[in-house]
């Protein structure tokens, strides 16, 4: 799944859509973002010495969930973050890093759903945790 095929399901657009790519593979999603190194989010963290926030590595393996949620967010449906859990860093990601990521959904109960992921670059563990998405409908503001 592509960008613009990853659009038809989450919401993000411009500076916030933080997929490249996407795929299930045995109820996994793997997804993969490459840091240009011109993102809005390095240019203060830190200056001369960028290193991606471990927020946006988290936002990054919940939006790689979505291909797992992408039948039950049709309509006016969206997911968004219900909680994080269990966060850990384990490694930098930096400019020109290939950052991949592997969600599986452990539990469900809608509209909540939970979910454990990991990231990587390469094959060295930078991020695990979990965190649960509620779907919720959606209200133009």
């Amino acid at each position: 799944m592509d960008r613009e095929e990853i659009k038809s399901i989450l919401l993000h657009r411009d500076d916030m859509l933080l997929l490249d790519s996407v795929e299930e593979i045995d109820g996994v999603a793997h997804g993969l973002y490459h840091v240009r190194g011109d993102e809005f989010f390095l240019r203060g963290h830190f200056p001369g010495f960028p290193i991606v926030p471990g927020v946006i590595q988290c936002e990054i393996m919940a939006q790689s969930a979505c291909i797992l949620l992408k039948d039950k967010v049709d309509g006016d449906a969206m997911p968004v973050y219900a909680g994080l859990d269990k966060v850990r860093f384990h490694s930098s990601v930096y400019p020109g890093d290939d950052f991949r990521t592997e969600v599986r959904i452990t539990k469900s109960h809608h509209p909540f759903y939970f979910a454990e992921g990991r990231g990587y670059v390469g094959d060295r563990l930078c991020v695990s945790g979990t965190f649960s998405f509620a779907i919720t409908q959606r209200k133009e503001g």
